[in-house]
Order: structure tokens, then C-alpha cells, then sequence
């Protein structure tokens, strides 16, 4: 065996040390990992938070939505490592010897801060109709126009959308559907849009208008005829978007908007409930379409026994699953929708958030 000078030995200890010190940081590897799944499992759980909420309006049960306020992941990584040998002389049995060994502790502890969304400035945004100028920014950024007119108003100018208050169901008045279709196809030629007009009295106000020039004669022919349905002055090519249940003045769109929890009951009034629960009558009535009725439903929040495999989004309430097929376009663009009106209203969950004390590692 050839012997080990002690240079040798010296420069497979520093080698070890060196390979010891040498450790790529944990934290920068962590981050396309954390933010993805982070987010992935908000958004999910936002999502199934949501659903059971307006299943439980549908059994006249209180929802309750708990927020994720902070997110801090903390990770430490300890390494241990050791190198050790003996150098022996020419004359000694036993030999040259060299022992090297490592080991490595590594914790990942996760802080999650969820707050209860509660108290007065929650409540009051809740029960808080929508700006009608938000609801008309929808339609301004490209939504269309009878979808979201359709979920988030209960009449335009006095003329009724299908309402669904204290569980009892009134459908919307023909001249409304009619409105909010022609306005969808005015919106698809471009000859509507909104602005906002600043004014240090009265705040932020939004005025809708109808394009006059260029405009082919058949959206001028289905401009006129929204104003006629909507009990508009036909001379009058723009509106100032006010809140009122009533119609309004002459220059004026009277907006009843929606607030968010008319907006999950209006959600809630589509669901399938189960049979055992109709007849037990532990859900408030659904709705019975009309016969004949070939219209595509809003929205359906399916129900049953077996967890769906496929479903865009589902919850477990009373021994039975309930969900929203992933092949719903319509239902899950009306979930994507509830989350927006939810940032628009001012929630004040974050009033008073609980001090977090991160100890160090």
C-alpha cells in the first residue's frame, strides 16, 4: 500500500471542505416552486370556497369566507461534515488511514395567516349594491354585455331582470332580455363605450354613449330600438349612468345594480338539488323552465353521490357533491366573473390583520 504523506492528507481535507462550503443556496431553487403551487392552491381553494358558499345560500345557511392574508415559507438547511485519517510510519502494522462523513438537516416550515372576513366594512360591501360605473368598466374591458348585465343588474331603467329574492323566483321581463341581447350586438360592432367624467362635487360619474358616425344602419336600427325598449329618449346619443331601482331622469340610465350576495343567490337559484332535499325541503325552491324553453341555461351546479372526476370545480355539503362541469363554459365564466365583482367591492378583511412572529432559524 503506498503510503500517505502528510501533504496528501492536508489537501484531502481542504478538498472536503471545500466541496462541504461549496452548497448552492436553498432559496433561490425554491421560488418557481413555491409561487406556482402557492397560487395553484389559492386559486383552488378560492374557487371551492366560492361554490360552497352559494350551495349554502341555497339552504338558506350562513356562508362564511375566510381570506389568506400572508403566506411566509421559511427554510433552513444545516450540513454537517467531517474528514479524519491517520498517518502512520513506515514501520507500523496497522497503516495509513482516512475517514471522511456528511449529513444534512433540511426543514421547510410554512407560516399561513388566514383571517375571518367579518365585522361592519365586510357586511356593508356584501350587502352594498356594485357601482354601476364598475359594472359598465366590465363591458368597457370586453366582456359581453348580456352576460354581465344579466348576472349583475336587477333592472335597467325600471325594466326588470329575473330576480330571485327570499326564494321566490320572478323571471325577467321579455323587454330586458331583449335589451341586453341587442346591446351585446351593438357592443360586438363597437358602437357602444363608456367614459368617466370627474367631478370634485360628486365624485367619479360614468356616462354610456352610442356611437353616431359610422355606424352601419343596422346597429343604428338596433340602437334605437334599445332605447325604445329601455324607455330611453330616442334622440339622445349618451347617458349618465346613476343607481335607482326607478327610472330615470331624461339623460339618464337607471342601473339597479347587484349586490355580491344577490349576486351568489341569483348563482344559488341554479343549482340541481337532490331530490331527498327537495322533498324534505331543506333548499329553497329551484327554478321550473318553461316548456319548450331551448335557451342555454346561465349557469348549472350539478349535484350528486359520487365526487365528479372531471369537474372544473367541486364541493362536498351534506353528504352529496355538488360541481361545475369543466366543459360548462358558461357556468365557470360566470365563477371567474364573482371573483372579479369581488375585487371590486371593498371587502375590509385586512382591518386588522394578527401580528405574525417569525423566529429566526
Amino acid at each position: 500500500m503506498k503510503q500517505m504523506t502528510p501533504h496528501l492528507l492536508r489537501t484531502a481535507l481542504l478538498a472536503g471542505a471545500l466541496a462541504l462550503s461549496g452548497c448552492a443556496h436553498v432559496g433561490p431553487r425554491t421560488i418557481p416552486v413555491d409561487r406556482f403551487d402557492y397560487s395553484k392552491a389559492i386559486a383552488d381553494s378560492w374557487k371551492e370556497q366560492t361554490l360552497l358558499n352559494i350551495v349554502k345560500l341555497r339552504y338558506m345557511d350562513l356562508p362564511v369566507f375566510v381570506d389568506v392574508s400572508s403566506i411566509v415559507s421559511g427554510y433552513s438547511l444545516q450540513t454537517t461534515g467531517n474528514i479524519g485519517g491517520t498517518v502512520s510510519s513506515e514501520a507500523a502494522i496497522q497503516g495509513n488511514f482516512l475517514s471522511a462523513g456528511a449529513g444534512a438537516v433540511y426543514t421547510d416550515r410554512p407560516t399561513i395567516t388566514y383571517v375571518p372576513m367579518t365585522g361592519e366594512k365586510f357586511l356593508r360591501s356584501l350587502f352594498t349594491p356594485i357601482d354601476p360605473k364598475n359594472v359598465f368598466f366590465l363591458l368597457q374591458s370586453g366582456y359581453p354585455a348580456d352576460f354581465v348585465l344579466g348576472l349583475t343588474v336587477e333592472s335597467l331603467n325600471g325594466v326588470r331582470n329575473r330576480s330571485a329574492a327570499a326564494g321566490v323566483v320572478r323571471e325577467a321581463d321579455p323587454d330586458f332580455l331583449t335589451a341586453i341581447r341587442l346591446i351585446r350586438e351593438v357592443q360586438a360592432a363597437g358602437a357602444v363605450g363608456m367614459r368617466v367624467h370627474e367631478n370634485k362635487a360628486t365624485g367619479a360619474t360614468g356616462v354610456i354613449f352610442f356611437r353616431g358616425d359610422d355606424m352601419p344602419a343596422d346597429i343604428a336600427v338596433k340602437t334605437t330600438e334599445i332605447r325604445r325598449l329601455l324607455r330611453l329618449r330616442a334622440d339622445q346619443q349618451q347617458f349618465t349612468l346613476i343607481y335607482s331601482p326607478a327610472r330615470g331622469a331624461d339623460g339618464e340610465l337607471a342601473v339597479n345594480s347587484r349586490s355580491m350576495l344577490q349576486i351568489l343567490g341569483t348563482m344559488a337559484s341554479y343549482i340541481e338539488v337532490p331530490a331527498e332535499h327537495e322533498k324534505a325541503r331543506s333548499a329553497t325552491p329551484g327554478i321550473a323552465r318553461a316548456p319548450g324553453d331551448s335557451a342555454p341555461e346561465v349557469v348549472r351546479i350539478r349535484s350528486g353521490k359520487e365526487q365528479p372526476t372531471t369537474a372544473y370545480v367541486s364541493v362536498k355539503y351534506r353528504g352529496y357533491w355538488f360541481w361545475i362541469d369543466d366543459d360548462d363554459y358558461r357556468t365557470k365564466r360566470a365563477m371567474t366573473a364573482i371573483m372579479v365583482f369581488f375585487t371590486l367591492t371593498d371587502t375590509g378583511g385586512n382591518e386588522r390583520l394578527p401580528l405574525v412572529t417569525i423566529p429566526a432559524q
